[in-house]
């Protein structure tokens, strides 16, 4: 039965709009966003033509009211690592930061503010992300969470740049976010 309603749900998704769809938009997209989005890169390919590195760090209040912040962590090596020491890597480790990052970056633009429900939907699918990932690598309880990304260009084939990576084209420093608390 879950599959019947899911496939339905999809379908609703991907069909032209029509009554149902229209009045029923905002739960069918809350099954389908973020992890069965539908697109269509398999058969156009959009590659990548910047390196991101998404890093975040941690921060707690301590029992004297005084508030601990971590050092800086990155998640982006963590995921390359784990597609690069894997014969058969899975879609996921390949792919959730990166589109998570991309699902945020579209639906807040530049200014980081929320303007519509997907766009607190991929606030804190990415809040719980940087969480889940720093508390499985790191020990000790937090209660914020903020990221950094570093966005560098393709460095081209044979470039002068010789083995020095490209200068950042852009540092974008998110606001901390408040995450359920994390204790390892």
């Amino acid at each position: 039965m879950a599959s019947v309603i899911h496939v339905f749900l999809v379908f609703l998704h991907v069909a032209p709009a029509n009554t149902v769809s229209k009045r029923y938009g905002s739960q069918i997209n809350g099954w389908v966003f973020p992890f069965f989005e539908q697109n269509w890169r398999l058969f156009a390919p959009d590659p990548e033509s910047v390196n991101r590195q998404i890093l975040a760090r941690t921060a707690h209040t301590e029992s004297d009211g005084s508030v601990g912040v971590s050092p800086w962590f990155d998640l982006t090596a963590v995921d390359g690592s784990a597609v690069e020491h894997h014969v058969f890597p899975s879609h996921t480790a390949q792919n959730m930061l990166r589109r998570a990052w991309s699902g945020y970056a579209d639906a807040h633009g530049g200014d980081d503010s929320v303007r519509t429900e997907r766009a607190v939907m991929m606030r804190k699918y990415l809040a719980n992300i940087a969480a889940d990932r720093l508390a499985a690598h790191r020990g000790g309880a937090f209660d914020f969470v903020q990221l950094r990304v570093v966005t560098r260009p393709v460095a081209a084939p044979g470039s002068a740049a010789g083995d020095r990576p490209p200068k950042p084209s852009e540092n974008r420093l998110l606001p901390w976010w408040k995450v359920t608390r994390h204790a390892k």
